[in-house]
């Protein structure tokens, strides 16, 4: 049972930035593939990122591509989402879990909301 606890949102205009966080206890991150997911209002939540164990390769979708940025500090057990030159579209609840997901999984965080203003 893997519980993500992720922080950093909150509302910015249109071009600005942000900075999210993943953290996690009793478990280390450590050989882990994880993403982040956004859920829009109405719509699905769909992955946005999915970085490799090592931090490299790191998969994009294309509306993030270019924009966002994913990291990780394993020694301090978090991963990062930079996010850059944000829309009002990037508007959602951002959550991070392991990557590709299973279609078992429900072990959702708490995820932290974005709201991006035009």
């Amino acid at each position: 049972h893997l519980q993500f606890v992720e922080s950093g949102g909150g509302l910015v205009q249109s071009g600005e930035s942000l900075r999210l966080s993943c953290g996690a206890s009793g478990f280390t991150f450590r050989g882990l593939t994880l993403g982040w997911f956004r859920q829009a209002p109405g719509k699905e939540r769909d992955g946005i990122s999915c970085q490799a164990s090592t931090g490299d390769p790191t998969w994009y979708s294309e509306s993030v591509k270019g924009r966002f940025t994913t990291s990780r500090n394993t020694a301090e057990n978090t991963m990062f989402l930079q996010m850059t030159s944000l829309k009002p579209e990037d508007t959602g609840v951002y959550y991070c879990a392991p990557c590709p997901l299973d279609s078992t999984y429900n072990d959702w965080g708490q995820g932290t909301q974005v709201t991006v203003s035009s």
